[in-house]
């Protein structure tokens, strides 16, 4: 169970000093019974007039950031310190209601899930569907753990991690037809899988934690995306498309929503001219202090 120290400095440049806007911010993991916040530090500069603390509509923590001073520069810079339990694989017995594909939810846990179910893109010649069912064998028979990690190894063996600076991500069809893209672009399209199957899945935001340096894991040193499934009596399992991972090993949260615009780590506006805006830099390490 190692303890992990997170540092996550964005820093904006500008040609001359501007006015901000409000600013939003989702730096905090999220606690639970696998991730327990022992430490956290946050600076700003130039030092704001007001920070509100607020839980949005999916329980994530945001920092809503009010300034009065202009400045050329702007510094959000956060320190954390997690205690975190790894959770490896999905495990569900012959008992458990989810434990054979295909399934269907309960009555009383569909309000909540529907729109968690419902497709956001347009699919007309059913692509996305049609490349996630080839991984259901013998409909009735096939465990709903293995159609999962086998959706989630495929998209890690054949499709192309490419880092993408730009914000936003491509349409899980960009995709599918081009087979390379981001963990954004990885997490979305598996989302629009598995909701072609009926699942309620989920567009998760953190951490990566890569293990040394001949770790194959990608990913790490920015913002990393993946998702989550939900499964009765297994709850919201983690699953992250982009290193194979099945479980929340190395997976720190911090938000949690239905689409990815709704996970943005932090957002706001300037008052200036476009030009003025220099360069935005971002830099995150995530350390064990194990050592694992």
């Amino acid at each position: 169970m190692p303890i992990l120290t997170i540092h996550h400095k964005t820093e904006y440049r500008y040609a001359r000093p501007v006015s901000f806007g409000e600013h939003r911010i989702m730096l905090r993991p999220r606690d639970g019974y696998d991730l327990r916040l022992i430490g956290e530090a946050l600076t700003i500069e130039p030092t704001p007039t007001a920070i509100r603390w607020i839980r949005d509509v999916f329980g994530n923590t945001v920092g809503i950031v009010k300034f009065a001073a202009q400045s050329d520069r702007l510094v959000f810079d956060s320190k954390v310190k997690v205690d975190h339990r790894p959770v490896r694989g999905l495990h569900l017995s012959p008992e458990d209601y989810a434990y054979l594909h295909p399934f269907a939810y309960d009555d009383d846990e569909m309000p909540d899930l529907a729109l968690s179910i419902n497709r956001s893109f347009d699919d007309p010649d059913r692509k996305i569907e049609l490349w996630a069912r080839q991984f259901v064998r013998n409909t009735g028979q096939m465990r709903t753990q293995d159609l999962l990690a086998d959706i989630t190894h495929a998209i890690k063996r054949d499709f192309v991690y490419r880092r993408r600076y730009e914000p936003g991500v491509q349409t899980p069809l960009e995709t599918l037809r081009s087979g390379m893209g981001t963990c954004r672009d990885f997490a979305l399209f598996m989302i629009e899988a598995v909701r072609s199957l009926g699942y309620a899945a989920r567009f998760v935001s953190g951490y990566l934690h890569v293990r040394g340096s001949g770790n194959e894991r990608v990913g790490g040193g920015s913002t990393h995306a993946w998702v989550q499934v939900y499964l009765p009596s297994a709850g919201w399992v983690e699953f992250d498309p982009t290193n194979g991972i099945v479980g929340n090993r190395d997976l720190i949260r911090v938000a949690i929503a239905r689409e990815p615009q709704q996970a943005i780590p932090l957002w706001g506006s300037y008052t200036g001219e476009a030009s003025d805006h220099l360069e935005m830099k971002v830099n995150i390490s995530v350390v064990s202090e194990a050592g694992a």
